[in-house]
C-alpha cells in the first residue's frame, strides 16, 4: 500500500481516545462522523492479551497518529481481512498490511501514524501478546529471536492459514448471548494465535540451518534478475540456470532466504512497479498493465485488486 503523505488528513490522538463499550471487558473507539466510519473494538482477554477488532472506510486518506512509551516487549499479529493499511513511524519506515496476510510485529515502544486509503473498506484483526505471556504458552525462549531489537519490526507476513480465516469470521459474525461472548472470543482467538504462531515456528525451524555466503548469493542474484527483467521475466528453469544452481535448489532459497517464492516475489516487484506508475506517472490501468508485464488488462486489475485490496482504476480516477 502506497499514499502520498502530502495528501494524508492527519488525526491527533485527541480525537481517537478509546472508551468504555457495552461489551464487558471492551473498550471502542470511533473517530468523528465527518472523516467517515471509522471505529475499532479492543477486548481485554487476559493481563497480557488483547483482541482488537477494526472496521474503516474514510472518506479520505487518513493518518491517525500515536505513540506508545516504553513498556514489556509485545507481539502484534494483524490479520487483513479486507483493504489494507500502512504504519509509518517516526523514522519514515513502513509496514503494510494486506488483505489475506497475517502480518506479525513487535515493539516495546512506537511512534507514528496508522494511514489508511479513502474511500477504501477494511476490516482486520489485531491480537496483542506480551513476550511473557507467549513463554507462558509457547515456552521460554520460543519467540527471543523475534525480540531482539527494541523499536518496532516486521517478523513476518504470510497468506493467513484458512483455519485461521475460519476462526475470524467466527469473531466478527458472533451472535451468541452476551455473558456467552467472552468465552467465546477467548476460544477462538487462542485458536488463531495457535495457527499463525505455530506456522511462525515452523518456519523458523525450517531456517535455522543458515544459508552459506553461496547460497545467498545465489538467492540475491536471482532477486536482481527479477528486479530488472520483470516484465518478461525467465522460467524458474531459467533462472536457476542462469544463476549457477536448480529450480528446486532454488525455489528452497527463495523460501528460506525471502520467504516467499520465485512467482511470489515477482508479483510483488509487479504490484509496487504498477502502483508507482499509476500514482507518480499517472499511468492508464491498461498502459500501467502492459509496463509490468501482463497482456490482458483483466489479468492484471484481478492480480492488483488480490495484491492490494482494492482496484487499479481506483488509483487511476484520482490520478
Amino acid at each position: 500500500m502506497q499514499i502520498n503523505s502530502s495528501s494524508l488528513w492527519r488525526i491527533d490522538p485527541a480525537d481517537a481516545q478509546w472508551q468504555a463499550a457495552s461489551e464487558p471487558n471492551g473498550l471502542i473507539q470511533a473517530l468523528p462522523d465527518s472523516i467517515g466510519f471509522c471505529q475499532s473494538k479492543m477486548f481485554k482477554l487476559d493481563a497480557d492479551l488483547n483482541y482488537i477488532e477494526t472496521r474503516y472506510n474514510p472518506k479520505r486518506h487518513i493518518a491517525i497518529c500515536s505513540r506508545m512509551p516504553p513498556q514489556a516487549p509485545r507481539m502484534v499479529l494483524t490479520l487483513g481481512l479486507s483493504g489494507g493499511s500502512r504504519f509509518e513511524n517516526r523514522q519514515g519506515n513502513l509496514i503494510n498490511f494486506k488483505s489475506g496476510y497475517s502480518t506479525i510485529t513487535t515493539f516495546n515502544a512506537s511512534e507514528g501514524s496508522r494511514q489508511y486509503q479513502g474511500d477504501q473498506v477494511v476490516t482486520q484483526l489485531r491480537f496483542s501478546m506480551t513476550q511473557a505471556w507467549l513463554e507462558q504458552y509457547f515456552g521460554e525462549g520460543a519467540f527471543t529471536a523475534c525480540f531482539k531489537q527494541n523499536a518496532l519490526q516486521l517478523v513476518s507476513q504470510r497468506p493467513s492459514a484458512a483455519a485461521t480465516l475460519l476462526a475470524a469470521r467466527g469473531l466478527l459474525q458472533n451472535s451468541l448471548p452476551a455473558n456467552a461472548q467472552p468465552l467465546f472470543r477467548q476460544g477462538q482467538t487462542m485458536a488463531i494465535v495457535a495457527n499463525e504462531l505455530g506456522c511462525l515456528l515452523s518456519a523458523t525451524e525450517v531456517q535455522s540451518t543458515r544459508l552459506s555466503a553461496q547460497e545467498k548469493r545465489f538467492a540475491e542474484l536471482a532477486r536482481d534478475i527479477l528486479c530488472t527483467e520483470y516484465k518478461n521475466p525467465p522460467s524458474v528453469a531459467e533462472l536457476s540456470k542462469r544463476v549457477g544452481t536448480n529450480p528446486f535448489k532454488l525455489k528452497q532459497l527463495f523460501h528460506r532466504h525471502f520467504n516467499s517464492t520465485p512467482y511470489g516475489l515477482l508479483l510483488e516487484i509487479r504490484m509496487e512497479n504498477a502502483y508507482r506508475l499509476l500514482t507518480s506517472q499517472h499511468y492508464p490501468v491498461g498502459m500501467a498493465a502492459e509496463a509490468v508485464g501482463y497482456q490482458y488488462p483483466g489479468n492484471f486489475s484481478a492480480a492488483f485488486t488480490k495484491y492490494f485490496g482494492f482496484p487499479p482504476k481506483q488509483l487511476s480516477r484520482r490520478s
